[in-house]
Formats: structure tokens, C-alpha cells, sequence
């Protein structure tokens, strides 16, 4: 994020109460405004996304299949500006949720009368506007959009836990909670496990990444699952590079990595044809 220029007081800046008052703005020219904000790329030309959706869930469990969205936040986040647009919040109906010990909300709550469909309805029409979704754990999130009153999305996704590697002088361990990357960026850390929330310190976040754009243009690059190559006594390399054991395969040391981040890696690796394959 930016500082205030020397013109303009910082927006958190107390105003002196007892300072003569300021002269009438300036009336607004229909002229367009000299800004920060890059042009867009042209057709066809490698760039960033301009625009993202930033969004979680949370859910009564971990299967789709048996369990239930009970809550979906989301903000839709300019990049070049490093700004919010837009933001929204809703519960989804739900008769129970084995889950509230950990995200807090009764199942009782989703069912009192709420806009919960004009909620839907935000969100659907924020999707159209952006060029890529956002989340931490994002295939987590993912799977629980196409069922029930939940939309498919078609957009790229970016995991900010897995995709985006944050610069090194943060002092993050691969694969960051987001309690983590929100404290390795001053943003202070008030609450969990409300969709809203995590929403909101991902894109304080992102506010604060000079870098962004180099960032989210590594993170689309095309990914594949990859395995260590390592023997038992050289494992904690595995560790210390983000991989994850038993995770999703079986008796193997296995991470989400690009062609080119394969390359780069000190020990070998070989590309996973089925990241459900036993090892």
C-alpha cells in the first residue's frame, strides 16, 4: 500500500477541529483523471489479472458430497489500484452443522429469515466482473461450488496459500496459514473461521504487495503434482521446499509446482500422473 502524498493527509490522519476551514473543492471535471492505475494489456498480451474475487467458505465438513456451505465471503479486489470494490457476505441454509465448534455459526442462524439469495445474487454478479478467483486453500474451496445453490466457476484460481511464493524477507514457511501471511504483512489478526474475515486480511494483504503483479502472474502459471526424489534421510529438503507427506498420495513427499519451479528445485523430482495414485 502506498503512503499519502505530501498533498494529501493520510486517510487514518486525526483533523484539527480548531484549523480554519478548508476552501470549496475543486468541481469535478468530466475529463478523466491522471492516475497510477497501468493500462490494461492488449488483446492477446501476457499480463496479471486486473481484478480478482477474493473468497472463502465455510462448511459443515470437508465433503461436499455429505456436507453443506453454510457461509460464502467474498470481495472483489482492483489489482493495479490495490483496491476493494466490493464486498459481501451470506449464510446459506443448513438443517445442521457438525462444524461449529470451529467456525462458530449455529444452524439455526442460516435459517432466520435473511436476503440470503440477493446475497447469492452480489456475488454471482461480482464473479462477472472478475478475471480471476482468489483463496487460501483454494481446493478446499473450490470443490464447493457447483453444488446445490452454489454457482460453477470457470475462472482461474489461485491458491495464496500454494501458487503465490511470498518474497523471502517475510520469513513465511511454505504453505502459510493465513493468520501467518496477514501478520507478515502488519495486518492485524481479530478473529477466525468467519468467510468475510479471511477475505478481508487477504486483501489488506494484497494492499501491501509492491510486487502483486509479478506475484499473481507466477502463481497462474500452469501446475502439476510433483514427487520428491529424495531418500528417507534427505526428507527434511522435502519439508523445508513445502512438500506435504501422505498428501494427496500416499508414502510420498508430493507439492503443486510449476515446470519452471521443478527446474529450480536443489534435489529431483518427478511429475505425478495421478495425484490420487497410491504410492
Amino acid at each position: 500500500m502506498t503512503g499519502a502524498t505530501p498533498e494529501q493527509p493520510d486517510l487514518w490522519q486525526q483533523t484539527d477541529l480548531l484549523a480554519p476551514a478548508p476552501p470549496p473543492p475543486a468541481r469535478l471535471s468530466s475529463a478523466p483523471r491522471p492516475s497510477a492505475i497501468p493500462a490494461a494489456p492488449r488483446a492477446g498480451e501476457p499480463g496479471p489479472p486486473r481484478t480478482l474475487l477474493i473468497l472463502d467458505t465455510e462448511t459443515t465438513g470437508l465433503d461436499p458430497a455429505s456436507d453443506h456451505c453454510i457461509e460464502v465471503g467474498a470481495i472483489l479486489f482492483h489489482v493495479p489500484a490495490r483496491a476493494v470494490l466490493s464486498q459481501v457476505s451470506f449464510l446459506l441454509p443448513a438443517p445442521a452443522n457438525p462444524a461449529e465448534p470451529i467456525n462458530g455459526i449455529p444452524a439455526g442462524v442460516t435459517q432466520l429469515p435473511q436476503p440470503w439469495r440477493q446475497g447469492l445474487a452480489c456475488f454471482v454478479a461480482m464473479l462477472e466482473h472478475a478475471d480471476a478467483v482468489l483463496a487460501h486453500n483454494a481446493g478446499f474451496d473450490r470443490q464447493w461450488f457447483g453444488h446445490g445453490e452454489l454457482p460453477a466457476i470457470e475462472r482461474p484460481w489461485i491458491c495464496s496459500m500454494e501458487d503465490i511464493r511470498w518474497p523471502a524477507e517475510r520469513q513465511l514457511r511454505p504453505c502459510p496459514s493465513v493468520r501467518d501471511l496477514a501478520l507478515a504483512y502488519g495486518v492485524p489478526v481479530w478473529a477466525a473461521h468467519r468467510a468475510l474475515t479471511d477475505c478481508i486480511y487477504l486483501a489488506q494483504v494484497l494492499e501491501r504487495c509492491d510486487d502483486l503483479e509479478a506475484l499473481l502472474t507466477a502463481a497462474l502459471e500452469p501446475r502439476a503434482l510433483f514427487r520428491a526424489q529424495l531418500s528417507y534421510a534427505e526428507r527434511h529438503q522435502a519439508k523445508a521446499a513445502g512438500f506435504r507427506w501422505n498428501d494427496p498420495v500416499r508414502g510420498a513427499w508430493t507439492r503443486r509446482l510449476s515446470e519452471r519451479e521443478a527446474r529450480a528445485l536443489p534435489f529431483p523430482v518427478q511429475r505425478v500422473e495421478s495425484e490420487t495414485q497410491a504410492a
